[in-house]
C-alpha cells in the first residue's frame, strides 16, 4: 500500500491497509532506538501521546489533562504501564503485547549468578495512579507510591543508577522521585525525536484523518449562509466527524467577519452576515493521529480586499510547498514567507503561529517547527516520511478579514505530496447565488450594497 493511499477505516481480508500490529511494533522500535541513543536509562511518560506511542493503550480523551496514568520504558524491558483503576485489568486482557519477556537483573546478593540477567514473562499492565493533579491529599502518599513503583523497576532491571527521562511531570511526583534518589533528567526529547518521522501506517491513519475533514468541509461549505452562528459551524464539523468514525473532535476554530483580524484562535456565538469572510481549523484525532487543517470562506460575496489577502496568503504556501524535500531546512522554508512587521506584528513572537508550520502525528505539534521565531537560527532538517502542516494567515487591507490557509504535506524522496485535498486554490464564496432583474448577483463585491452601485461607489 502506497503510504498516502485512502482506504477504507475497517480490515479486510481482501486488501492491504493499516497494519496494527506492524505499527505497533515499529513504534516501539524507534522509541526503543531513542532511548538508546540518549544518557537515560529508562524513560518515564505521564503525556497521553507518549504513553499511546509507547504502549498502543487508551482509555479515553476524558482523562488527557488529569496526568493520571503513567508508563515506563527501559533500556531491558518491554513498556510497563500503570493505569486507571479497571483500565489496568482491562489492558491486561486485551493488549497482549504488553504481555512480554523482560530481562530481569537478579538482585539478591547471596544468588550465586547475582547481577546477572534473567528472562521473566510478566504482565506490562499494572494498575496504578498518580495524583489527580493535586486532587488527592499529600497525606495520601501518592506521589511516594508513584516514585516507589518506578524505583522498583528501575532497581530490578539494572538502571536505577542512570538519568532517568520524564516528559511531563508534576512538582510532587518529581521531589518524591528525587528523595529516591533517581536523577530525573528532560527526556521529552527522546519521545519527539522517535515520532519525528512516521512509519508507513502512521502516514496512512494521517491520510485517512484529513479525508475524514474533506469531508467536514464539503458539508460546512453547505450549511455556510448569513444567519448561522459559529458555534453552530463547531457543532456541525463534530457531528460529521464523530459519524465518519473520528475518536476526538479536539477543537474547531471557527471565526467570521471582523473577528478574523487579529485572529483569536477561538470561536464564539457570532452570526453571520453577508459578505463575511470565515475561516476554520478542524483538528481530530483518528486512532490517535491528528489533523490541523484550516479553509478560508467568503459567505454570499468577497470584498477586493478579501480577496487580495487570500491571494497573498496563498502565494506564500505555494512558495513554501515548491521547497519541501529531502535535505530542505525549516529556514528554507521560512525564509520565503513575511516578517511579523509585515503584516502588522511588532515581533516575531507576537505573530507567532500565524506564519507557521508543525509536525502533526499523535499531537497536533510535533517535529519539526517552522516559525522565523526559531527556525532561521536554529534550522531542522526535513526527512522522507516527515508530516507536517504548512499554514500562512493575512489580514485584509480593509482591517476586518482575513485569509487563513493551511495544508498537510507528506515529504516524499522527492518533493511532497498534500493530503489535504478540500479545494483551496482560490476563495469559495459559500451560499446561496443572489439574483437581481439583471442577473446573477457577483460574488466579488462590497458587502455593503451601496458602494456596489455606479453612483455610490463614485461618492465613497
Amino acid at each position: 500500500m502506497s503510504n498516502t493511499a485512502t482506504t477504507g477505516s475497517n480490515a479486510v481480508d481482501w486488501e492491504a491497509r493499516i497494519d496494527f500490529d506492524r505499527l505497533r511494533t515499529e513504534r516501539l522500535a524507534r522509541l526503543k532506538a531513542q532511548l538508546e541513543k540518549s544518557d537515560c536509562g529508562a524513560i518515564l511518560a505521564f503525556d497521553f501521546s507518549n504513553i499511546r506511542y509507547m504502549t498502543s493503550t487508551h482509555i479515553g480523551t476524558w482523562a488527557m489533562d488529569k496526568l493520571i496514568r503513567f508508563s515506563l520504558l527501559t533500556r531491558e524491558t518491554d513498556p510497563i504501564s500503570w493505569d486507571f483503576g479497571s483500565a489496568a485489568k482491562h489492558h491486561a486482557l486485551y493488549n497482549p503485547w504488553l504481555n512480554t519477556t523482560t530481562a530481569e537483573a537478579d538482585a539478591d546478593p547471596h544468588a550465586p549468578h547475582h547481577g546477572a540477567v534473567r528472562p521473566r514473562l510478566e504482565s506490562g499492565a499494572r494498575a496504578g495512579i498518580s495524583t489527580l493533579r493535586g486532587a488527592f491529599t499529600p497525606d495520601a502518599g501518592v506521589a511516594e507510591d508513584v516514585a516507589r513503583k518506578i524505583k522498583r523497576e528501575l532497581e530490578k532491571f539494572g538502571v536505577a543508577d542512570q538519568p532517568l527521562g520524564v516528559d511531563v511531570i508534576e512538582l510532587p511526583i518529581l521531589f518524591a522521585l528525587q528523595q529516591q534518589g533517581i536523577d530525573v533528567v528532560d527526556g521529552q526529547q527522546v519521545f519527539m525525536e522517535a515520532r519525528r518521522v512516521k512509519t508507513d501506517d502512521e502516514i496512512g491513519l494521517l491520510t485517512h484523518a484529513a479525508s475524514m475533514v474533506d469531508a467536514a468541509y464539503e458539508e460546512l461549505y453547505r450549511f455556510l449562509r448569513p444567519g448561522v452562528r459559529e458555534n453552530e459551524c463547531v457543532g456541525l464539523v463534530a457531528k460529521t466527524l464523530y459519524d465518519l468514525g473520528s475518536e476526538y473532535v479536539e477543537g474547531v476554530n471557527a471565526i467570521s467577519g471582523e473577528r478574523c483580524s487579529p485572529h483569536p484562535h477561538v470561536f464564539s456565538d457570532r452570526l453571520i452576515r453577508p459578505g463575511d469572510p470565515a475561516f476554520f481549523d478542524i483538528l481530530h484525532s483518528f486512532n490517535g493521529y491528528r489533523t490541523c487543517y484550516y479553509r478560508t470562506f467568503a459567505v454570499g460575496s468577497a470584498s477586493r480586499a478579501q480577496r487580495d489577502a487570500y491571494t497573498r496568503a496563498r502565494e506564500y504556501m505555494d512558495r513554501a510547498i515548491a521547497l519541501v524535500r529531502p535535505g530542505a531546512t525549516t529556514a528554507d522554508i521560512v525564509s520565503v514567507w513575511p516578517t511579523a512587521q509585515e503584516f502588522g506584528f511588532p515581533d516575531e513572537e507576537a505573530a507567532f503561529a500565524l506564519q507557521y508550520g508543525h509536525g502533526v502525528g499523535l499531537s497536533i505539534w510535533e517535529k519539526p517547527i517552522f516559525s522565523r521565531l526559531v527556525s532561521l537560527d536554529h534550522p531542522e532538517v526535513l526527512e522522507e516520511g516527515m508530516v507536517f502542516a504548512l499554514e500562512t494567515y493575512w489580514p485584509s487591507a480593509d482591517g476586518i478579514g482575513a485569509a487563513r490557509i493551511e495544508e498537510e504535506v507528506v515529504v516524499t524522496r522527492d518533493g511532497c505530496q498534500v493530503i489535504t485535498k478540500f479545494p483551496a486554490e482560490d476563495l469559495i464564496v459559500a451560499g446561496r447565488k443572489y439574483y437581481t432583474v439583471g442577473g446573477e448577483l457577483g460574488t466579488l463585491r462590497d458587502s455593503q450594497s451601496h458602494l456596489n452601485t455606479p453612483w455610490g461607489s463614485a461618492q465613497a
